[in-house]
């Protein structure tokens, strides 16, 4: 079925720059939205996505109002949503495999909507900017075709990306948002930083960081945050990072060594440390199950005991 806007099917997407001028709507649906006020969520409330995640609930769920993710450079952030069911999920993708991702996405939604009930899938698309290697621009179009390649039919809401999304400061292009949130009651999404990245982030930092691919980490049904288990290589060759100043850093392990926020190099050496500390996963996964955490009365993630 094809993508939509305005009820109408958007053709291939060759370029976002294509995209805008043929689409005129979106560019200024994409201007209102990145003039909204930077919202900073509270934690109590929030559950975090990290690169390589994504997350879905209802408007029924009693631990998340709010589902959020945040430094996100070349990286594009997408949420899509049941008008109907209110399902909404949320996810982060760096282009390691759109193709199959979407899918995971589209299931994650539909799968929590009843079939009978009136509505329609609306798609809210925000990241990325105009970086010198092109990175955004090429998974720009590859979350546009695997989008247009469903079966359901999937109305695009905002597309602040990639051009939309780029401010040039001091001669550095870098992205005007970074993270947004989506409300799960209302379906409203705006621009967004999150003071708490948790729970286990160093974990989920570093199955992103050896290789992990998408995961969905959290249980619904549960009103549970999951995490693995997982697995990765046991190597001490990384140890030389936590001795490379931030420059090198920068320009050996991001997409975009002059966008990053600022503690970007901070958080790549703490999650290379929890990979030097972890070589072996066993222990971090007793009997292979996954971490579980719930939320507590007073509104922290606590380590469910298996």
């Amino acid at each position: 079925m094809p993508l939509l806007t305005q009820n109408k099917r958007i053709d291939r997407v060759i370029s976002t720059t294509e995209l805008f001028s043929k689409y005129s709507h979106l560019k200024e649906n994409a201007k209102v939205f990145r003039s909204k006020p930077l919202v900073t969520v509270d934690s109590k409330c929030l559950l975090y996505v990290q690169q390589r995640e994504f997350a879905a609930t209802t408007p029924a769920d009693n631990s998340v109002s709010v589902i959020g993710s945040g430094d996100a450079t070349t990286c594009h952030l997408v949420v899509l949503r049941h008008t109907g069911s209110g399902a909404t999920c949320l996810a982060h993708l760096d282009g390691s495999s759109t193709r199959t991702e979407v899918p995971l996405l589209v299931n994650a939604v539909t799968s929590l909507s009843n079939p009978a009930k009136a509505g329609r899938l609306e798609l809210h698309l925000i990241g990325g900017f105009d970086d010198d290697n092109k990175t955004s621009h090429n998974l720009s179009r590859e979350i546009f075709a695997a989008f247009q390649k469903q079966k359901e039919e999937i109305h695009i809401e905002t597309c602040c990306i990639t051009d939309m999304n780029d401010v040039v400061t001091d001669g550095i292009h870098r992205p005007i948002i970074y993270g947004i949130g989506v409300n799960v009651k209302t379906g409203d999404v705006f621009p967004a930083v999150f003071p708490q990245r948790g729970p286990a982030e160093d974990l989920r930092s570093a199955r992103s960081f050896s290789g992990g691919q998408l995961a969905e980490v959290y249980d619904c049904s549960k009103e549970q945050l999951k995490i693995g288990p997982c697995r990765w290589a046991p190597s001490t060759d990384i140890a030389f990072w936590l001795d490379e100043d931030d420059e090198t850093i920068l320009q050996y392990l991001s997409t975009s060594p002059y966008a990053e926020p600022p503690h970007f190099v901070q958080h790549i050496k703490s999650t290379i440390r929890f990979l030097l500390e972890h070589p072996n996963t066993d222990a971090l996964f007793p009997g292979g199950q996954p971490q579980r955490f719930q939320r507590s009365e007073q509104g922290e993630w606590e380590r469910v005991c298996p």
